[in-house]
């Protein structure tokens, strides 16, 4: 039986033991973390699935751990579905599809990419209680730069901080370093994707959660400095790193009192 270079070749982590070295599957990560649907390609052979089963379970877990959340909460209150090895795009290693509300690895190269692409979930699905009115394929990131937010919540005004930080500077009113060296890039090479709001919300984020002191886990983020992407520097990301924890850690204790 073939099994994926990829997924055979191993990934490093420095974490907490959540599985105590028990074997999990995908109906366990479905559950543990709060997924509406699991679904594996037909294409993903029986080793393959145990492998990837384990390395996306502790990367999710580790996800959970950084963000101080509830494990069900990964699933964005179970309208968030999962898809590895199936219904990806071709040459893309993950994608997040918002008409789907799907978040898809490619076997062959998914890993690295998982906390790129839950933002992605994050940003598209928490854009609803920003703003009361997004249409059904809008991000938060994007409407946040055009509208201004509801911040009657105090959750919403922490998260209003954290697009903030990842946007401007300290003034508050111009676009920081990071968002200017993005469009200069996307200007030169004569595209639209490295400034996308979205995707610089992403990168900002991935970017966070690759610096956490007690957490690493390489099928969660990697390959950033190899990746030829523009990221914040490492005072930017702390800013953002701070503010992310803020809102996340408030949320994660309303919700741990549900």
């Amino acid at each position: 039986m073939r099994v994926s270079k990829r997924l055979s070749a191993g990934f490093h982590r420095k974490g907490p033991d959540y599985r105590f070295d028990d074997q999990v599957d995908f109906d366990d990560i479905r559950d543990t973390f709060g997924f509406r649907t699991m679904v594996v390609g037909n294409w993903v052979n029986k080793q393959e699935r145990l492998l990837a089963a384990n390395l996306i379970y502790d990367a999710l877990a580790d996800l959970a751990q950084i963000l101080t959340l509830p494990p069900t909460a990964i699933g964005l209150r179970g309208k968030l579905n999962f898809a590895f090895g199936h219904g990806g795009q071709k040459g893309v290693q993950a994608h997040y599809n918002a008409h789907s509300q799907t978040l898809a690895l490619a076997k062959n190269a998914g890993g690295g990419a998982l906390a790129h692409e839950w933002f992605h979930a994050f940003d598209h699905h928490i854009c609803q209680h920003l703003f009361s009115g997004r249409k059904s394929m809008q991000f938060c990131s994007a409407l946040w730069l055009e509208q201004s937010p509801d911040l009657s919540h105090p959750l919403n005004q922490r998260l209003n901080e954290f697009y903030h930080q990842v946007f401007l500077d300290n003034s508050g009113k111009n676009p920081n370093e990071f968002v200017k060296q993005s469009i200069a890039f996307d200007k030169q090479v004569k595209q639209l994707y490295m400034s996308m709001p979205e995707e610089l919300a992403a990168r900002c984020f991935e970017k966070c959660i690759s610096v956490h002191p007690n957490i690493k886990n390489s099928f969660l983020v990697s390959g950033l400095s190899k990746s030829g992407l523009i990221y914040p520097d490492e005072q930017h990301t702390m800013n953002c790193f701070e503010a992310l924890l803020k809102y996340f850690n408030q949320l994660g204790s309303l919700l741990h009192q549900d």
